[in-house]
C-alpha cells in the first residue's frame, strides 16, 4: 500500500491518499480539493471511498465536492462500527478513539501495521480536549487502547509528522 500525504488548508491538516494498484482511499480531505484531485489524476487512481477521523471542518472541508465528483461514499463515526471493514481492496479496523471529539475514530490498517489517528494522537502530544464535545476521561480511555498495540505501529496523525508507537511510548507524556 502506498501512502501519500497532502498538507492542506490554513490549519495544515494531513490528507492521506492510500493506494493499491489503481484504487485509492482518501482520508480527511480537509481543504484544497483541487490539490487532492490533481494528485489523484496524476497518479491515475480511482477513489473507492473517503474515511473521516472526526467532523472538524479542517478534516472534512473538501469531502462533499470529492464525494460528488467521484460518486463515492464517505465513512465516519456515524456509519462505521468498531470492527474490521473491507473497501475493495482495502482492509482496515475502526477503533473508536473519543477524547478530542466524541466522534473521533482511528483507522488501523492491520496488514500494514499503520494507523490514522486524526487529531486524537500526534507526534509528541494528543489532541485538544477543551472543545464542547471533548472529554479528558474519554481521551485517557482511548489512549489505553493504543498503548497495547504493536510498538512498531506507524502513526499517521491529522497534523504534523508521522511517528511510531515505540517512539510515543518513550517520549509522549500522555502515553507514560
Amino acid at each position: 500500500m502506498n501512502i501519500d500525504t497532502l498538507v492542506v488548508g490554513t490549519l495544515q491538516s494531513n490528507c492521506y491518499i492510500l493506494s493499491v494498484e489503481d484504487k485509492c482511499l482518501i482520508i480527511d480531505p480537509g481543504a484544497e480539493e483541487n490539490k487532492i484531485i490533481k494528485h489523484i489524476e496524476k497518479e491515475q487512481l480511482t477513489p473507492v471511498g473517503i474515511l473521516i477521523t472526526h467532523n472538524h471542518n479542517d478534516h472534512i472541508g473538501a469531502c462533499n465536492i470529492l464525494r460528488e465528483m467521484y460518486d463515492i461514499k464517505s465513512y465516519d463515526y456515524d456509519n462505521l462500527f468498531e470492527q474490521k471493514h473491507f473497501l475493495n481492496p482495502f482492509k482496515f479496523q475502526v477503533i473508536y478513539t473519543p477524547g478530542h471529539t466524541s466522534d473521533s475514530i482511528s483507522f488501523y490498517f492491520y496488514e500494514y501495521n499503520c494507523i490514522f489517528t486524526g487529531d486524537f494522537l500526534f507526534k509528541g502530544t494528543i489532541g485538544r480536549v477543551d472543545f464542547p464535545n471533548s472529554s479528558n476521561v474519554d481521551m485517557i480511555s482511548s489512549l489505553s487502547k493504543i498503548k497495547t498495540m504493536d510498538e512498531d505501529l506507524i502513526i499517521y496523525p491529522g497534523h504534523g509528522d508521522k511517528t511510531t508507537l515505540k517512539q510515543e511510548l518513550k517520549s509522549n507524556q500522555y502515553l507514560n
